[in-house]
């Protein structure tokens, strides 16, 4: 990437959005480039202002964060969103993450780690380890309405082959590539290769997605 890292804070709290845009003013890497008070006017923002990564706090008034991160993950090229949250178990996580959010942040995080989860998510990675995501899937199992992505996942699955569906149902299941690779007695080096054609071809942004649709597809089913 070339220049600094566009971000823009979306949170109801003008203390908490002063209080990000003075943390990232100080990394050379890192441009604010906007702040809004709620999803909506966050949207609004962000058709008329470029931006990588959306830090987005999810229960604000007007629109929350979860349904303004669904709004902003279906525009082309659109910003990756971190989302804030109090608890790392809170299904408003989940359904942020279903949404499309590339990861959370708890609301208590050190200024250091937040940084490091910008650069992170700038990256195309995601912030969420696949074991956690598995954990939230498992807490909130039939609670929550199926992610768009799945309304047409099965028929995308068609687009893999059958070690590529083998695959991400192991990336489903919160394995690491290492741990893919010993399951399947192949190389790492393949288990990236296959991840990677499972991305393009489903048009994922991250492995996070990649579990979550794992899950929706019945890939994965979720444990009791």
């Amino acid at each position: 990437m070339s220049g600094p890292i566009r971000v823009v804070v979306v949170d109801d709290q003008p203390l908490i959005r002063a209080g990000f845009a003075m943390v990232l003013a100080a990394q050379g890497d890192i441009e604010v480039v906007g702040e809004a008070e709620n999803g909506a006017d966050a949207l609004e923002l962000l058709a008329r202002t470029e931006a990588d990564v959306v830090i987005m706090d999810i229960r604000m008034p007007v629109m929350d964060g979860v349904e303004a991160t669904r709004k902003l993950t279906r525009r082309p090229d659109g910003p990756r969103v971190l989302v804030l949250t109090t608890f790392d178990t809170d299904e408003d996580a989940f359904a942020a993450l279903q949404a499309g959010a590339s990861g959370f942040l708890l609301k208590n995080t050190p200024p250091e780690e937040v940084v490091a989860a910008i650069r992170v998510v700038a990256a195309g990675e995601s912030v969420v380890a696949p074991r956690v995501t598995r954990q939230l899937l498992d807490r909130f199992a039939g609670r929550l309405a199926p992610s768009e992505q799945a309304e047409q996942a099965d028929a995308r699955l068609e687009l893999l082959t059958a070690r590529e569906r083998e695959v991400l149902g192991l990336v489903g299941e919160g394995l690491s590539n290492t741990e893919i690779a010993g399951r399947l007695f192949i190389a790492e080096g393949t288990v990236k290769t296959h991840f990677g054609k499972i991305l393009t071809k489903l048009d994922l942004r991250d492995r996070v997605q990649a579990v979550i649709l794992a899950y929706d597809t019945g890939l994965v089913i979720p444990r009791s």
